[in-house]
């Protein structure tokens, strides 16, 4: 069997790793950081989002970039077999809304202990604190690598599993696309994605801190849909965040780069616009003698109220039996469609991944092995390929590094 070095400690080199020594092969395991799974140990807001219980075809949907490209890793490596490789190793997974699979226990950092055991138990070499310089390529094979401390390993076979740019302090700089672009491989345009996004209005600052359950979300672009989900989101002082829209960004993102869209939220999408007025005309037959401001309790969370007493139009003071059929039609709709202008995506710090990275036209979608340079793979973030939020790119880690690690285990150089 041959030797292998796998460069980066995250998610999709652990699992490389550990699939290159399940099928006998020598594996060293090279991460710049002080400890494995740095930015792992972050995800899904330190729960770790493992991967998703959907139907394994349903995955394709998900993936935003390149899904067609992961048709033999999602199958070599399915969503079933992560939650087993890892129950396996003694972590207990359960299944929340929306399929997202989870640590029992809820924490991450479980998984990373879950995942390190395996590396010890499998003798996989890990060196810590050991950054790669460059890739070693001598005859158009990869032969290798050259550290910042000078020194050189030797190996039949190198992963790269740097991970993309976004959330630099974990280590994420960028290193696998300079390692590419020097081996003749193409880097797509690279953008934050499943990031939060910025908002023009005033109303965005008041409503800070506030979390919005069971809404839709609608982005447009003039009168063209360009997304549309149902879920939770969260206003921040700058914009807006939250499950809905970090997945929408992953979509729109692109567009919003080059000019403001519009997002409408449907406050009630349980209730037709029609349901809606005669609940609201109930409310108001509750209250007919108070005033407008103090009538719609019922029908926002505290810090809604305002904002939205204010631009439906009405005088605050004006009481519940003066208000006219036209005045409550514009305040049920204005319900249905509250509406915010996205001005901008947030920056990498902020992005949960990056979108783009090495152009998988060059990359053997049955092995993940460069088309360009022989014993060379790359598995993970660093690949232009993403996903929604929901354990999806989690996937894409697994698989893509099962992938890689099975490939490269049987790569002898001759």
């Amino acid at each position: 069997m041959s030797s292998v070095i796998v460069i980066g400690g995250g998610a999709a080199g652990m699992m490389a790793a550990i699939s290159v020594a399940g099928c006998g092969g020598r594996v060293n395991l090279l991460e710049k950081n002080e400890k494995l799974g740095k930015k792992l140990f972050i995800t899904g807001k330190g729960r770790c989002n493992l991967t998703n219980a959907a139907d394994i075809e349903d995955f394709f949907q998900a993936v935003v970039s390149n899904p067609k490209f992961l048709y033999s890793s999602f199958y070599s490596f399915t969503n079933d077999q992560t939650i087993a490789f890892f129950e396996g190793l003694g972590l207990k997974t359960k299944v929340e809304r929306g399929g997202r699979v989870f640590p029992q226990s809820d924490h991450s950092s479980d998984v990373i202990s879950a995942l390190s055991r395996e590396l010890s138990r499998r003798k996989v070499d890990v060196s810590l604190h050991t950054e790669v310089k460059a890739i070693i390529i001598e005859e158009g094979r990869a032969a290798g690598v050259s550290l910042s401390s000078g020194k050189k390993l030797y190996a039949d076979a190198v992963i790269v599993a740097t991970g993309g740019i976004s959330y630099p302090s974990t280590g994420s700089t960028g290193d696998g696309y300079r390692f590419a672009e020097l081996c003749g491989h193409r880097i797509t345009e690279l953008s934050p994605s499943l990031v939060p996004m910025e908002v023009k209005e005033w109303y965005a600052k008041e409503l800070m801190g506030l979390s919005l359950r069971n809404i839709q979300i609608r982005i447009t672009d003039g009168k063209k849909k360009l997304y549309e989900e149902f879920g939770e989101m969260l206003f921040t002082h700058y914009g807006v965040t939250g499950p809905v829209i970090l997945s929408a960004s992953s979509v729109v993102g692109k567009r919003l780069k080059q000019k403001e869209l519009t997002l409408h939220i449907d406050l009630k999408p349980a209730l037709s616009e029609e349901q809606l007025d005669k609940r609201v005309l109930r409310e108001f037959e509750t209250n007919h003698n108070r005033q407008f401001k103090n009538a719609v309790d019922s029908l926002f969370p505290a810090k809604l109220k305002p904002v939205m007493v204010e631009l439906s139009g009405i005088p605050e003071e004006k009481k519940v039996h003066e208000i006219t059929k036209e005045e409550r039609s514009r305040f049920v709709h204005l319900i249905k469609d509250f509406t915010m202008t996205l001005t901008n995506l947030r920056g990498y710090n902020e992005a949960i991944i990056t979108k783009g990275g090495v152009s998988v036209r060059e990359i053997d979608p049955g092995t993940m092995e460069s088309r360009k340079i022989s014993g060379l793979y790359f598995a993970g973030e660093v690949l232009d390929l993403d996903a929604v939020t929901g354990g999806y790119n989690l996937q894409i880690a697994w698989s893509t590094g099962y992938l890689a690690g099975m490939s490269a285990a049987e790569k002898k150089q001759s």
